[in-house]
């Protein structure tokens, strides 16, 4: 029997390289896509843990970190796809970037952070219009985009449940 292959992606005469431990750290959330259950989950809450860094919400800190992980998970994501296949389950810097998105520009509670977290998650895995388009697509920006459309619906969700003074009351009581 031959020896296991590293890739599973092979080309016409080579195996692709396993992405740098930097690369797979990166576009891995940290390893959280490494989980053995639920990686996306996982790397929603590495997301959240960020989130929670003291003054981390502050849109001048947020945006800056939010592009660079953008532009740098598109090249990260891309590499990781071309070793492990289509949108692999070990990329969840996207989920990462998606949770900062689903909490943008909100007052940061317990409770904002926790009802973003479910929607996000929800969002991600039902994937509704356009989210399911751009998951088709082959390659980083894909990988990156359909998690962003998640993330804007959690917003915007977010930012309507506020407008409701009972609910906005709920989800702002205790802020940290």
């Amino acid at each position: 029997m031959p020896p296991p292959v590293e890739s599973q992606n092979l080309t016409e005469s080579s195996i692709v390289p396993k992405p740098p431990l930097f690369v797979r750290a990166f576009a891995s959330g940290l390893f959280s896509g490494y989980s053995p259950f639920a990686s996306g989950t996982v790397g929603s809450l590495v997301g959240l843990m960020f989130y929670f860094v003291p003054g981390f919400e502050h849109p001048y800190v947020i945006m800056p970190a939010a592009f660079f992980v953008f532009l740098a998970g598109i090249k990260a994501s891309q590499s990781m796809e071309n070793f492990y296949g289509h949108d692999p389950s070990e990329v969840t810097i996207d989920e990462v970037l998606g949770m900062w998105m689903s909490l943008w520009l909100l007052p940061k509670s317990i409770a904002i952070a926790v009802t973003g977290f479910i929607l996000f998650r929800i969002f991600d895995v039902v994937k509704p219009f356009p989210a399911k388009k751009f998951d088709a697509l082959k390659g980083g920006a894909g990988i990156m985009l359909d998690d962003l459309i998640a993330a804007a619906y959690t917003n915007i969700i977010l930012h309507a449940l506020l407008l409701f003074p009972f609910l906005r009351d709920f989800l702002t009581a205790g802020n940290p």
